[in-house]
């Protein structure tokens, strides 16, 4: 049974709303609106914390969608108009929403084995593409995203549907500059991981098959309109291309970055295919 009943725009209503379109409210108190099947399933499966489901007061739910709400801590019964407004979705009500708690940004959450493979995504300006690149990342066995300097919101919808969920899967942390990823990656060295910096380029010194992969690296995307800043050209180890013969003087930065995944994970798996 639902803890709640909304079926006016009240103000828990405009709360909720504001989680769904409102940067500044999401940030402040970390949390997010999560729609979706997949993503919800994500969510709960990789261990973030729900906090509320919401669910259509008039509609019977399917076995999935009452487990959810069975696990939440609170349950809403919402209107199927109010519903939709916070789902967004075009082709009907959603079954279920939930809200969940962002977790801290703590570069302890990404993972460092022997094998790392992960990504700095430098002041993006289009969430879509934080989120391709985390379901790149998730794909191709990824450890994590550091999305530095001011940027688009990481956990803006459009960033969460572009992940298909692996926003979830994939830690990810948010630097306010480069100084604290630099600070992180001098931990991890001095701790007896090496770690490559890897930048991305047009006018890069080796092209992207001629790099090797296979160790620890972490590759920098940079901004989608002016590419990696001065200081982390400098950071990096290598500077890597991709060859293109057309007109096009760029890549999209998602597509950039799964290039490289992509590289790295046909040269890490041929490397084990001959061992």
């Amino acid at each position: 049974m639902a803890s709640l009943r909304i079926s006016a725009r009240n103000a828990r209503f405009q709360l909720i709303e504001a989680l769904v379109h409102n940067r500044n409210r999401r940030l402040r108190e970390r949390r997010l609106v999560v729609q979706g099947v997949r993503p919800i399933s994500q969510a709960i499966g990789h261990g973030w914390k729900v906090e509320t489901a919401i669910f259509d007061a008039e509609r019977p739910l399917s076995s999935w969608a009452n487990d959810v709400v069975r696990q939440a801590p609170e349950s809403i019964a919402m209107s199927p108009e109010l519903l939709a407004e916070i789902s967004g979705k075009e082709d009907g009500v959603a079954e279920v929403v939930v809200i969940v708690r962002m977790p801290e940004d703590d570069f302890a959450r990404i993972p460092v084995p022997d094998d790392f493979l992960g990504v700095v995504f430098d002041r993006p300006t289009q969430p879509g593409n934080v989120g391709a690149i985390l379901r790149s990342l998730d794909a191709f066995g990824g450890d994590g995203l550091v999305v530095t300097g001011h940027a688009a919101d990481a956990y803006d919808p459009k960033s969460v549907r572009a992940s298909t969920g692996s926003l979830f899967a994939v830690p990810l942390v948010r630097a306010a500059s480069q100084r604290p990823v630099l600070d992180w990656v001098e931990r991890v060295r001095s701790g007896g991981h090496p770690m490559t910096i890897v930048a991305t380029d047009e006018h890069g010194d080796v092209d992207v098959w001629d790099h090797d992969f296979t160790a620890p690296s972490l590759i920098l995307i940079g901004n989608e309109t002016a590419g990696l800043t001065k200081g982390w050209r400098d950071a990096a180890d290598v500077t890597v291309r991709v060859p293109m013969r057309g007109s096009a003087s760029s890549l999209n930065a998602s597509n950039a970055a799964v290039l490289m995944l992509y590289e790295a994970a046909r040269q890490r798996a041929m490397g084990e295919a001959a061992q």
